[in-house]
């Protein structure tokens, strides 16, 4: 074999055991959006495979080596039937070894088509020859070896994230006996993947250490360069975006010093995806523009062509976008018959009516529509000679969504079903959800409200069973939550709630209620990219019957708000004005906060107030509620409740006030029945750019005077002093006086140590004694210096995302920068009403605020009080 062959052979090898390689080389630059021809399903014609005829094949290697081929260009039904062929001439010869490997490779091409049943059977027909088989070469281990990767393919795409941990971790172990380093290396990204969507974040980053320094070692640059492509995409899947652009440089860089020839295209493609993920628009467009003119591949070229365009219409770029639709016409034009093709066609479709929306799509098929309706009806006649049924899906939705657009809407509503019926067919829930959410809104327009809702709930459950999935797709197709996702849920909650008044139906109030808590949880795991909160879990209702909890929820048109009190039914009530109003009053409103002087946030104050409480204010009252407990939404976040004002007192004054994602909430009891011990820490010394915190010395020292206590104070306050404080005593308070950000963005929420910073992933690595839960959970975590990033006015979800991160069942937190010596004195009246053991901690919280406010020494300002906020269980 030549050195060529050799190579491909490897690299092919190796991207079909690194899952990523697969899922990057399908999906990388996609953007599936409203974009589709009317005809029957039934209609389907008989396969056909672009000339190449695998029948006429007779030799089993040949056909294997077809396999591959058909595999690579996408031609995933071909490649079954030519691997199905091929195992069978292995079992004719006797080779039980290659068979094996031949239905290893069907079962991927299977996953590929949503054929689950074929495919576990091809996998396990394939480990069940391999494992008893007598001879124990390299060549069975390491054949064992990938056909568990397969396994564990195939176990992670149905969500069974364990036991594809454990089938990679076999097969690393397998790799490892045959002496095949490179297969092994493969097999740990798949573990890291795995590891980071059960929330080990730990594990995870030790595992692509390991990977790290085995690539360090490769010798053989070409394959070096590979797998650090490979890696830089996980990293990227993962979050760890500026990790992920340092590996893909040093992979371009490895490819660069190769002395033939190499295909550039794909490391750049990746770089422009990592620095777009970045924000660094700059950068991506570069990288975008290189890749189109290094790459020999014609995939990559119009991947990257396509990422370039999506780029140059986001940031209203219309020139050069327009200079680029003749040469991504003609790259279509000539691209070979695939999945990938069907993708691209789909994907510029798209972007062609991004550019129109400029015109009005009222009537029938403007031009836009009319170009983008004939591409995509040229997908979906290739989906269909591929036999593809996904990329049919997806070809016959986007048509859908496009009438939609044009208010074609039985058309619209007839290829949605057919859609629909095709994803629902071989599993693709994340196509499906799409399907139902756009029906919802077909069904809602053509005054079907009952088939609406249906539709509407029905892609929720959905989204439900997707969770870790939908982390992938953020990342590798250009997803975005704000737009693919979160959208679903609002329309949903707007759909329930549209009756008048208290006209709604108490199953609607409770639907709008759940659906509302679902959302908070999708936010959450979009924060941190991983399916995030998985414990068990409680009512609310269950826990205090002293306490109320109130929903806003802000909407295109409207406020909304969703009230229970203990012992009767849900009530709602709205407030009609625009979402950009709210968010305007609400940011104006946080600024006049964070002054320190003047009473200029009181007319705002009470505009909240009138919002959220004044409808039910008497109600409020009557009940005997004792805690407010909000589940707050957007930009409601990033100013407290306690400061709501009546026109006679702030909201504080009467209620103790807890904020929470959701009821879902951890089992707690009071922290009053457990002896109170406290871990805490902190910097009173400058840092770097942070200045210093005189008074922490004085707040950790007050503390430790109330209850027993350890103290970690500036050059004891590091990440290593903190985390064998955490490993020696299971301190059911952790208290940390020091700078820190609260962001949107899980990477850039973070506190600050002696020796650095640590982020929300590494806290909750740092907070756990091993990476499995800590048997006695932290009941308090305290931040009492910290703030919400500015300019980010989703920056207070990374309260709410550290609380859970964490394990915590409490936090306590501030949401802007606070004055230190007002810290130390509220944080001593905090300590002193929870020592007692005759409070809640919401209580205990609400009277050291009011001690603040009752003061002379701070004006009665917000600015040295209200920035401290309960989230989670407030008993």
């Amino acid at each position: 074999m030549d050195n060529g062959s050799w190579f491909m052979g490897k690299v092919l090898t190796f991207f079909r055991n690194i899952l990523l390689g697969v899922l990057v080389t399908l999906l990388m630059g996609l953007n599936f959006g409203s974009v589709g021809l009317s005809f029957s399903v039934s209609e389907l014609p008989s396969l056909r495979w672009g000339g190449l005829s695998v029948l006429a094949v007779a030799d089993a290697s040949e056909l294997a080596q077809q396999g591959r081929e058909l595999y690579q260009s996408g031609q995933f039904a071909a490649a079954a039937m030519a691997w199905e062929r091929a195992a069978q001439g292995y079992k004719t010869q006797g080779d039980a070894v290659k068979q094996a490997a031949m239905l290893s490779y069907l079962a991927l091409a299977n996953q590929q088509l949503g054929q689950w049943t074929e495919a576990n059977e091809a996998i396990a027909k394939s480990l069940e020859l391999l494992q008893t088989n007598g001879n124990k070469s390299n060549e069975v281990s390491s054949s064992l070896a990938q056909a568990l990767n397969t396994q564990g393919s195939l176990q992670l795409a149905r969500g069974q994230v364990e036991e594809a941990l454990h089938t990679w971790q076999l097969a690393a172990a397998t790799y490892g006996e045959a002496g095949d380093e490179i297969g092994r290396v493969g097999s740990l990204i798949n573990q890291a993947q795995a590891q980071q969507a059960l929330g080990f974040y730990l594990r995870a980053r030790q595992t692509l250490k390991g990977v790290q320094a085995a690539l360090e070692k490769q010798q053989d640059l070409k394959i070096q360069a590979t797998a650090w492509l490979s890696l830089g995409n996980v990293l990227r899947l993962v979050g760890d975006l500026d990790e992920s652009r340092r590996v893909l440089e040093q992979s371009l860089a490895v490819a660069q010093k190769l002395p033939s020839p190499v295909d550039l295209g794909a490391i750049l493609l990746s770089l422009g995806n990592t620095a777009r993920a970045q924000q660094d628009n700059t950068a991506a467009l570069t990288f975008y523009q290189q890749a189109v003119d290094q790459s020999s591949a014609k995939t990559t070229r119009i991947q990257s062509q396509l990422n370039l365009l999506s780029l140059f219409l986001n940031t209203q770029r219309w020139s050069n976008a327009q200079t680029l639709l003749p040469q991504i016409e003609s790259e279509l034009a000539n691209l070979p018959l695939s999945r990938s093709t069907v993708y691209a066609k789909i994907n510029f479709a798209q972007s062609l009516l991004k550019m129109g929306r400029g015109e009005q799509l009222t009537s029938p098929f403007p031009p836009v529509a009319k170009s983008a309706a004939q591409i995509l009806a040229n997908a979906v006649s290739e989906a269909k000679n591929l036999g593809d049924r996904r990329s049919l899906s997806l070809a016959l939705g986007s048509l859908g969504g496009l009438y939609e657009q044009t208010q074609q809407l039985p058309e619209a509503q007839k290829l949605t079903e057919q859609a629909l019926y095709l994803a629902q067919a071989i599993e693709a829930s994340d196509v499906a959800y799409r399907w139902q959410w756009q029906l919802g809104r077909l069904l809602k327009d053509r005054g079907d409200e009952t088939g609406a809702i249906a539709a509407y709930g029905a892609a929720i459950d959905t989204l439900g069973s997707l969770r870790s999935d939908l982390v992938a797709i953020n990342t590798e197709v250009q997803f975005s939550f704000r737009e693919s996702v979160e959208p679903v849920y609002r329309e949903f909650v707007s759909l329930l709630l549209q009756g008048e008044g208290t006209k709604t139906s108490s199953e609607r109030l409770e639907k709008a209620r759940q659906v509302i808590e679902s959302l908070q949880l999708a936010e959450l795991d979009n924060f941190f990219r991983s399916a995030c909160l998985n414990a068990k879990q409680v009512e609310i209702d269950t826990i205090d019957q002293k306490a109320a909890v109130i929903y806003p929820i802000i909407l295109p048109d409207r406020l909304e708000v969703i009230l229970h009190l203990p012992q009767q039914p849900l009530r709602h009530y709205a407030t009609t004005l625009p979402q950009e109003q709210v968010d305007r009053l609400i940011e104006q409103f946080r600024i006049e906060l964070t002054r320190r002087i003047g009473q200029r946030f009181l007319p705002l104050s009470r505009q909240v107030y009138d919002w959220l409480i004044r409808p039910a204010e008497s109600d409020i009252a009557a009940s005997g509620v004792k805690t407010l407990v909000f589940v707050l939404d957007g930009s409601l976040r990033n100013i407290p409740m306690t400061v709501l004002h009546n026109g006679e007192q702030f909201l504080v004054e009467k209620y103790a006030i807890a904020l929470t994602p959701g009821l879902e909430l951890l089992e707690s009891r009071p922290l009053a029945e457990k002896q109170l011990q406290v871990l805490t820490g902190g910097l009173s010394a400058a840092r770097e750019s942070f200045e210093a915190l005189p008074n922490v010395e004085v707040e950790l020292n007050q503390i430790q005077s109330l209850v027993p206590s350890e103290v970690l104070l500036n050059q004891e306050f590091t990440k290593a002093g903190i985390q064998n404080a955490i490993n020696s005593v299971a301190f059911p308070v952790v208290h940390l006086a020091t700078h820190g950000q609260f962001s949107s963005n899980a990477k850039d929420t973070f506190i600050l140590t002696w020796d650095g910073s640590i982020n929300v992933n590494e806290l909750n690595d740092f907070l756990q004694t091993t990476d499995l839960r800590r048997s006695t959970p932290i009941e308090l975590l305290v931040f009492s210096a910290c703030e919400t990033a500015k300019g980010d006015n989703r920056a207070a979800l990374g309260i709410a995302g550290v609380a859970v991160r964490a394990g915590a069942r409490s936090t306590i937190a501030t949401l802007w920068v606070v004055d230190d010596e007002a810290t130390a004195k509220l944080m001593l009246k905090f300590y002193q009403e929870l020592a007692s053991g005759k409070v809640t901690k919401a209580e205990a919280l609400r009277r050291a605020q009011q001690s603040i406010l009752a003061s002379n020494n701070y004006q009665k300002h917000p600015y040295y009080w209200a920035p401290f906020v309960l989230v989670g269980n407030w008993l």
